[in-house]
């Protein structure tokens, strides 16, 4: 049976977060980022956002608001609200939404369905209803649309075979029995405090299929230490950098896998530790992998803020014994380049090319990254491979200094490609 899924919606309105569509009041400071990250950090399997701009200029805010929010969050991202042609679709779609829902109360919506859909896939659009007339008219056009949005949980009196649906309710249990309904959009739970990742255990023990972590190994089949503990080694799941060491018993294991937060045992206060639950860095579970021996856990987690007492960000900050060696990761060599780019842009030094190059404009850098990009093609056509790494580095430069002038950077693009 295919996976039931939580969506929290997100209403957009002059580049904030507000209450919904009636109520444009801030909700919870106004923070779109914010709220997509915490939702995704807490267990829900998608964000609903609806644009409620009435203007050009407030469409594109709200389109880089979810850009933004796509590169904030792991988890999908819906988006709809203001579409009046392809190219608003396209857009929407090019931020990082996995899926677009037209408003079928407007006509030029219901007549775009089909252009969009041979477009971009039937599976990237959904139609948005909130009466019978539009859920009729979404139904009449199920060869195009991926599911529908149901606004008005009344108009699913009974199930539909149809489409799958994704309805608006903050009584979401009675729905997700039902097999038309593949996911609940619950706008009642959309303030602090809330764990979906718990919500949808409960689900799960009543036979519901929900996304949940569940372990391939139990705590029985695990090796521990001297002391009955098992050690963790944390790591981040982004940069794969060590964050720290910790320890977990059988309660902190199990507490862990249920809440999606990590939790260890405090051997010198000889208690449960949630990481966090003081200092506000809560360390939030992206992956769990156990070594060949079955006795150490490495946790790959989102870090918020520092993961040391001290305020480091890892509690490795420490050298002692250095070796000499070329740093050749491929990403941290482009980042340290385009920091070196990026201070030139800042604090100009005199003499420097970087800054030939930004004091000329735009229109100078475009022409390099031509140029560079030519010679690629040259290099390619001779025989000696070390023209082609040396005009690739070139023109790899050359991109990075337009990629600092129109501020784009390596995260955006390795975002970019990753969502691809």
């Amino acid at each position: 049976m295919t996976q039931k899924e939580l969506l929290i919606p997100i209403f957009l309105k002059d580049g904030k977060a507000v209450k919904d569509w009636k109520d444009f009041s801030l909700f919870l400071e106004g923070d779109p980022k914010s709220l997509a990250q915490y939702y995704d950090n807490h267990g829900a399997d998608g964000i609903l956002c609806f644009d409620l701009s009435d203007s050009e200029e407030g469409h594109e805010q709200s389109i880089r608001i979810l850009k933004e929010m796509a590169c904030t969050a792991d988890l999908p991202i819906f988006g709809g609200g203001n579409i009046r042609r392809m190219e608003d679709v396209k857009k929407l779609l090019y931020a990082g939404c996995r899926r677009v829902f037209l408003n079928y109360g407007k006509e030029e919506n219901c007549e775009l369905t089909q252009e969009v859909s041979d477009r971009f896939g039937k599976e990237k659009i959904l139609a948005c209803v909130r009466t019978e007339e539009e859920f009729s008219e979404a139904r009449g056009r199920e060869e195009y649309l991926g599911g529908i949005v149901v606004l008005n949980e009344k108009l699913l009196k009974k199930e539909t075979k149809e489409l799958p649906c994704y309805v608006v309710t903050d009584e979401p249990d009675s729905f997700l029995v039902r097999e038309d309904v593949q996911g609940v959009i619950v706008t009642g739970w959309r303030g602090a405090g809330e764990n979906y990742m718990e919500r949808k255990h409960l689900w799960k023990q009543r036979g519901i299929p929900v996304n949940t972590f569940e372990t391939s190994v139990k705590w029985e089949e695990l090796k521990l230490n001297e002391s009955g503990l098992l050690p963790v080694v944390v790591q981040d799941y982004k940069n794969l950098e060590v964050l720290m060491v910790a320890y977990m018993n059988q309660e902190a294991f199990e507490t862990t896998v249920r809440t999606g937060r990590m939790t260890y045992y405090s051997r010198s206060r000889r208690e449960l530790w949630v990481k966090g639950l003081t200092s506000g860095h809560f360390q939030y579970v992206k992956e769990l992998c156990i070594d060949c021996d079955r006795d150490t856990l490495l946790a790959k987690v989102h870090q918020v803020g520092a993961a040391c007492h001290t305020g480091n960000r890892s509690c490795f900050y420490e050298t002692i014994l250095q070796k000499e060696y070329d740093k050749t990761n491929p990403l941290k060599v482009f980042e340290e380049v385009y920091e070196v780019i990026q201070d030139r842009k800042i604090h100009p030094k005199e003499g420097s090319y970087t800054n030939y190059l930004f004091d000329k404009g735009l229109d100078k850098i475009l022409k390099k990254v031509g140029e560079e990009a030519a010679e690629i093609i040259i290099a390619a056509k001779n025989p000696d491979p070390e023209e082609i790494k040396y005009e690739i580095s070139d023109f790899l430069y050359h991109a990075m200094v337009l990629m600092a002038e129109k501020g784009v950077t390596w995260k955006d693009i390795t975002e970019e490609l990753a969502r691809r």
